[in-house]
């Protein structure tokens, strides 16, 4: 460990024998003042329900339009890569964090009392909506999380869903077929497509040989953004040949990595994009 390291641990380690002594951490305050997201997710529910000023730290891929759906927002918030050494040193009041992920970071951090919000992936709307409420409450702003409820429900009600039940297959690099009980699933659900994962009784994630998906016949296909550019072997069989007659639904990766109000923006796209070829 770095020397700049080893201080900022010791400062800390300092801090936790004072909290010690007392067994107990400090009250979380009812409007947290230096927030620390270490999930992708939280990062965008940051930016919409929190103060800027109240966030101290976004994570490494915040700004990353490939990956989060608000990376428009994040300029001139500090981004970090998720160590110890890092989040101490921002003596955070309230850190997020995803149960399943910087498991070491949160092992370290663990000893130090210090206020943290595990934030699962989503699965379906519901969960969105479960997260924007608990968030919201959890930064001190509960009005912006209803507000911001009621925009997506208003949205999402004015959807015009297709009726004729077209079967779909989200298709990824290397043949990977997103299954029910996700996020993709839920999505396609809402707007009237069956899911090919569901007809052939696959798992959340499951692997489709070409072969296989030119005998399923599915309606459409629907892969992400920019995948019509081989860029790597990875990709490469989403432009075969074969698959070339099977229309495609485009969506951004950044729309379906998370919750949140990029749901709606995922949903309108895919109805507007079904209605034009219609």
């Amino acid at each position: 460990m770095h020397l700049i390291g080893m201080l900022v641990l010791a400062a800390a380690a300092i801090s936790a024998a004072a909290l010690s002594r007392n067994d107990k951490r400090p009250e979380l305050p009812a409007m947290p003042q230096n927030i620390v997201s270490l999930n992708l997710c939280a990062d965008q529910y940051l930016l919409a329900l929190a103060d800027r000023s109240q966030i101290a730290a976004l994570t490494q891929f915040a700004s990353d339009p490939a990956m989060s759906a608000a990376a428009n927002e994040v300029r001139g918030l500090k981004q970090i890569s998720g160590s110890a050494e890092e989040v101490l040193a921002l003596q955070p009041d309230l850190i997020i964090a995803s149960p399943t992920r910087r498991r070491e970071t949160m092992a370290v951090l663990k000893g130090y009392r210090l206020h943290t919000f595990d934030l699962p992936s989503a699965e379906n709307y519901t969960d969105v909506v479960v997260q924007i409420r608990e968030v919201a409450q959890a930064v001190g702003h509960p009005d912006r999380g209803e507000a911001l409820i009621a925009r997506m429900d208003a949205a999402l009600a004015r959807l015009q869903p297709v009726h004729d039940a077209p079967v779909a297959a989200y298709y990824q690099r290397r043949g990977y077929l997103t299954g029910t009980d996700t996020l993709v699933d839920d999505l396609m659900t809402r707007v009237g497509l069956v899911n090919l994962a569901d007809q052939l009784d696959r798992a959340k994630v499951s692997r489709l040989s070409i072969e296989q998906m030119v005998a399923a016949k599915p309606d459409y296909l629907i892969v992400e953004g920019g995948s019509e550019h081989a860029t790597d072997r990875g990709n490469e069989m989403l432009r075969h040949p074969a698959l070339a007659a099977i229309p495609r639904l485009r969506l951004p990766q950044a729309w379906t990595v998370c919750g949140g109000p990029a749901y709606v923006s995922a949903t309108e796209s895919l109805v507007a994009q079904m209605a034009g070829r219609r």
